[in-house]
């Protein structure tokens, strides 16, 4: 599955590689690859075996999943897809309060001790997912995970989901994606070995050389 998925994120230009002109991310740090998986659902072959697959991990990881939460936008989408496949309630968490209203930072039904699957399209230090998850254990709920699309396996986002103590699991990843490109002639075997340095310390631009 992780093959497959990648092979669907590289034909749709969902993942996109360009290591001879590097993508700048808002960090400043200089990115090989540039990930979009809101295209995927305009694609709807590929959209079908995502929200699928995303079904699939919930109910063989977290088989106790009471509600799927989106997070903030990109992962709103997967979730409510997935969520009808699965026949389970969904909501999303906003990014910040709402100014009006109820101000709501968590939007549709959770009740306390609610167990909750948070659904997020990428992961690649983890920081926003992890905030997610802390907003939903404040308001009662008990995370049982992520289910994330795509995850950059970057230490340290590794590092920050073991010191949350929240567990993820990717449909695909950067290791595996480096390694399909490669064979499926997107990129050559020399630029997969620079990408995977790139991940190993995105803050090094040694693979740029």
């Amino acid at each position: 599955m992780e093959r497959l998925i990648a092979k669907d994120l590289l034909s749709i230009g969902a993942v996109f590689l360009r290591p001879q002109e590097p993508f700048t991310w808002a960090s400043g740090i200089k990115s090989p690859v540039y990930c979009d998986n809101r295209l995927i659902l305009s694609e709807p072959a590929v959209r079908d075996r995502v929200e699928q697959a995303i079904a699939d991990a919930v109910k063989n990881n977290y088989p106790g999943c009471e509600v799927l939460m989106g997070t903030s936008t990109a992962g709103i989408a997967h979730a409510a897809l997935a969520a009808n496949i699965l026949k389970l309630p969904m909501g999303y968490v906003r990014s910040g309060a709402k100014d009006h209203g109820r101000e709501n930072q968590i939007e549709g039904k959770l009740n306390r001790g609610d167990k909750v699957v948070v659904i997020e399209d990428l992961i690649s230090t983890g920081g926003s997912v992890i905030e997610v998850v802390e907003i939903l254990r404040a308001a009662g709920a008990e995370v049982l995970g992520i289910v994330s699309i795509f995850t950059y396996n970057m230490q340290k986002g590794i590092d920050r989901l073991r010191e949350a103590g929240v567990k993820n699991i990717s449909l695909s990843n950067f290791d595996v994606l480096a390694e399909v490109a490669a064979e499926e002639g997107y990129i050559p075997e020399s630029d997969a070995r620079r990408i995977i340095a790139f991940r190993n310390n995105p803050s090094d631009e040694g693979w740029l050389r």
